[in-house]
């Protein structure tokens, strides 16, 4: 018989075992005549969120080899799912669906100046649900968009001033010297780039960020107090004093957020000259031929606002994102460095994941914003539960952030909320990571916050987009397992009818489910 520690839990096993340790917690206080046994049996939940985070680590097989080693450590102990995607790639709509189990359809959020307690008082946040269940629930940095976290989700860290600053400097793509560390500001020089293709306007004078957004930020040292350092350390606190009580621990990072930045000694980590652009790298937003004219904004909304990016600026700023993510490598890995020090591993399920992919480039695009492309969808998710059997392994199955909330409610035996979950729990994949599953991964663009203008459906092998009811705006086709940078839409190939059809069937039953337009 296996050794119990190495014993993998069916999930039957896994609710029994868990169930039963609470009725023998639930037995312990009863006697005692103090809840702190049940308390100490309930698991503890540690957040982590990223802003603008790709698939850019080194356990996803970087393309760019990121450095990221207390994240792929993360991974080794956990399970890493390697296809998991957002609903929405923007900030705001992203983190409003996955904070409160409803896609955003249903949250009514399209856009980035939307508060999901305007459209949807009623739901329950995820925060929420686990405070009204006798956790402290603490947020430290960006969890929910800037400017709209929930009043009703945090014990303590809602009205915190010091982690405004850093959300409201990578909203407005400005950072400025508010502490103990100093930025050193720097511009690329422009380089000659060819002319930007017919109907891409070229001007950087009609968009305030413009002025901005080539610049790369260095810090000195490790980078001092500078607000995303402060979102560690005050998670760090939190950990303390929160250690014998249950937790919900939000800590969320801006960084690669624009403008990309970090401590010079994570800039040594990369050499540009040694960085390979994608084969379908241009200087500026460019649809390629065969591609629907609505699969690629005219403008950027990041980087390279309003101009072109030459190959030496291209990657120049690859390197200052990969930087960042370095850096936030580095934070994470100091609050996991406490968790360890005061011996919570064991009873705290930890989750990495980013709101939303990016583009750095391909298809001349620098954003996240409007990209139904792999890239601009695909983001990390890792969880690790120390109970949980499949650890240290990886899981293909196509997944959702969606489905990060009513994991964490079955994982820590909570009810859910009245306002019902529209994502499905993960729980069997973290047993058997590669369990059967047939669930497809939705995720959709609003142009004006309050209409779809598309929607991607990935199944099996398939990436299908609709551009407009029916497509009538163009579709994409993509066969990820043979064009993975997405070279070719075979969208309009007849031996491909019949899987258009198919994936077309999801995509109208996506949005007629919510009676969406």
């Amino acid at each position: 018989m296996e050794p119990e520690s190495k014993r993998r839990w069916n999930r039957r096993e896994f609710v029994a075992q868990a169930a039963a340790a609470a009725v023998t917690a639930a037995v312990t206080a009863a006697v005692t005549g103090t809840a702190s046994a049940v308390e100490a049996k309930k698991p503890n939940v540690l957040f982590f969120m990223s802003d603008d985070m790709r698939v850019e680590l080194g356990c996803y097989g970087s393309r760019f080899r990121a450095q990221t080693p207390n994240l792929d450590a993360l991974a080794h102990r956990g399970v890493r799912f390697d296809r998991n995607y957002c609903q929405f790639p923007l900030c705001n709509p992203s983190r409003a669906s996955l904070l409160t189990g409803q896609g955003p359809l249903d949250t009514k959020v399209l856009g980035n100046r939307t508060n999901f307690r305007d459209t949807r008082p009623d739901l329950t946040s995820l925060p929420q649900l686990f405070q009204a269940n006798g956790y402290v629930t603490a947020r430290s940095g960006k969890i929910f968009h800037g400017g709209y976290d929930d009043p009703k989700a945090w014990t303590v860290g809602y009205s915190d001033v010091t982690i405004g600053a850093i959300e409201s400097a990578a909203e407005d793509g400005t950072e400025t010297e508010k502490g103990n560390y100093h930025i050193h500001r720097e511009v690329v020089p422009p380089q000659p780039v060819p002319p930007p293709p017919p109907g891409i306007p070229s001007s950087s004078t009609q968009n305030p960020k413009s002025a901005h957004s080539d610049e790369i930020l260095i810090l000195d040292g490790d980078g001092g107090d500078h607000p995303e350092n402060l979102v560690a350390e005050r998670a760090i606190g939190y950990l303390r004093t929160y250690r014998n009580r249950p937790f919900f621990i939000g800590c969320g990072f801006s960084k690669p957020h624009s403008p990309p930045t970090a401590p010079q000694r994570f800039f040594d980590l990369y050499d540009p000259a040694k960085l390979e652009l994608t084969p379908d790298f241009a200087a500026w937003p460019t649809v390629p031929p065969g591609f629907p004219k609505a699969a690629i904004r005219p403008r950027n909304a990041d980087l390279f606002v309003g101009r072109g990016a030459s190959v030496v600026e291209a990657k120049e700023v690859i390197r200052a994102y990969l930087a960042s993510i370095s850096w936030v490598d580095w934070n994470l890995g100091r609050v996991l460095t406490e968790l360890d020090a005061l011996g919570l591993r064991q009873n705290t399920i930890v989750v990495f994941v980013a709101d939303h992919g990016y583009q750095l480039g391909e298809k001349g695009k620098w954003s996240k914003a409007g990209s139904l492309f792999e890239m601009g969808t695909r983001v990390p998710l890792i969880i690790h539960d120390p109970r949980a059997g499949g650890n240290g392994h990886t899981s293909t199955r196509l997944v959702q952030s969606l489905d990060i909330y009513p994991t964490l409610v079955e994982l820590c035996g909570l009810s859910h909320p009245s306002s019902g979950l529209q994502g499905k729990s993960l729980t069997p994949l973290l047993h058997h990571p590669q369990a059967t599953w047939d669930s497809p991964a939705f995720s959709i663009w609003s142009e004006d916050g309050k209409s779809i203008h598309g929607v991607a459906v990935r199944k099996d092998h398939w990436r299908y987009v609709e551009f407009g009811a029916d497509g009538k705006n163009g579709r994409m086709l993509f066969n990820e397992q043979v064009d993975p940078l997405e070279m070719t839409n075979i969208a309009e190939d007849p031996s491909h009818a019949k899987v258009c059809s198919q994936l077309s069937k999801l995509v109208n039953g996506y949005r007629s489910r919510t009676n969406a337009t």
